[in-house]
C-alpha cells in the first residue's frame, strides 16, 4: 500500500507548554488510523497541524509524498470536533451549501442516502438530535469526494446505538476506500475502527501499532478483577502483575486457576471475581499510569 499521509516530527509549543512533542507517523491509504488519549493528549492539536487550521512549530506534513498543499486542501475531508451550523438552513441546503466550496464534488444523493439522511433533508438544522448532526457533519466532510477523511472524536456525546449506527458509516466509507484519520478517547472504538492506532499523552505517543498485536505484546493472559473492599490479605505474593484503580484490583494472569487459588486466602469473596480479555483501556493505564479519561 502507498502512504497516504505521512507526519513528520510534529511539535507545538504554547507559552509554558508543549502540546505536540515530536510526533511522526503514516497513515497507508485505504486503512483507518486512529489517534487515542485523554482530553489534553495532543491529539487534536496534532490533526489540526495536519489539516492546517494550527500553524506546527516545526516539523513536516506529507501528502502522497509531497508538502501537504492544494491538493491535499481539495482532497481531503474534515469532520472537526465542534461545528457551528447555520440557523435557519435545512439540512438539504447545509449539503448544497458546503458542496459549493469546492471544484471536487461527490455525488450528493448517495451521500444522503448513506448517512441516512434522506428524510431529514427539509429538517432545520436547529432541530436534529445528537446523532443525527454527526451523521450531518459526516456527510458535509464528504462532499468533496474525498480521499482523505479526518473525524476528530465524531462520537462524544452519543448514546450507545447513535455510536454504533456511527460506527457502521465509518466502515462503509473505508470500504470504498477511503482514507480516515480518527481521533477519540474511546478504546472499544478505536479497537473496532482502526486498523492501526497511536496513543498520545503528554504531547507524545506511547505506542503504536496494529491494536490486536500491542495487545498481544503486552499481556500473555486473561484479567482477573475483585474489589479492592474484598482484599483482607496480602497480594504482594501473587506471582503477576497486580495494579489498583477506581476501587478495583486488576491481575493479570497467565494461569487463571492458579492466580484464584493463590487469591483465595486474601479475600472475603470470590462471587465477586471477574475474569476477562485485555483491552486497549488496560494498556492505556499500564503506559500512562491514570484512568484514560482523567
Amino acid at each position: 500500500m502507498r502512504v497516504a499521509l505521512e507526519a513528520r516530527h510534529l511539535v507545538k509549543h504554547y507559552p509554558g507548554v508543549v502540546a505536540v512533542n515530536d510526533v511522526s507517523f503514516a497513515v497507508e491509504e485505504g486503512t483507518c488510523f486512529g489517534l487515542l488519549g485523554p482530553n489534553g493528549a495532543g491529539k487534536t492539536t496534532t490533526v489540526e497541524i495536519i489539516e492546517g487550521v494550527t500553524p506546527a512549530t516545526s516539523g513536516e506534513v506529507l501528502y502522497f509524498g509531497e508538502p501537504a498543499g492544494r491538493r491535499f486542501r481539495e482532497e481531503a475531508g474534515i469532520q472537526f470536533q465542534n461545528t457551528a451550523l447555520q440557523d435557519f438552513l435545512t439540512v438539504g441546503e447545509t449539503l448544497e451549501m458546503f458542496q459549493k466550496l469546492y471544484d471536487r464534488r461527490a455525488d450528493l444523493d448517495a451521500i444522503i442516502e448513506e448517512c441516512s439522511l434522506g428524510d431529514l433533508l427539509d429538517r432545520d438544522n436547529r432541530k436534529l438530535s445528537g446523532g443525527q448532526r454527526q451523521r450531518l457533519f459526516l456527510a458535509v466532510a464528504l462532499v468533496n469526494r474525498p480521499r482523505l477523511v479526518f473525524l476528530d472524536e465524531p462520537t462524544t456525546g452519543l448514546d450507545p446505538q447513535a455510536r454504533r449506527n456511527f460506527w457502521e458509516l465509518v466502515q462503509k466509507i473505508q470500504g470504498h476506500g477511503t482514507t480516515i484519520v480518527l481521533t477519540t478517547h474511546y478504546m472499544d472504538e478505536a479497537h473496532v475502527l482502526c486498523n492501526e492506532i497511536a496513543i498520545m499523552d503528554e504531547g507524545r505517543i506511547m505506542t503504536q501499532g496494529a491494536p490486536d498485536a500491542l495487545l498481544k505484546q503486552r499481556y500473555a493472559g486473561m484479567i482477573i478483577e475483585l474489589p479492592v473492599a474484598d482484599v483482607t490479605g496480602d497480594l504482594d505474593g501473587i506471582d503477576h502483575r497486580v495494579i489498583e484503580n477506581l476501587g478495583v484490583v486488576e491481575i493479570v494472569s497467565d494461569d487463571v486457576a492458579r492466580s484464584i487459588s493463590a487469591l483465595s486466602p486474601e479475600v472475603t469473596d470470590l462471587n465477586h471475581i471477574k475474569i476477562r480479555q485485555p483491552n486497549l483501556e488496560d494498556l492505556f493505564l499500564d503506559l500512562t499510569g491514570h484512568s484514560l479519561r482523567a
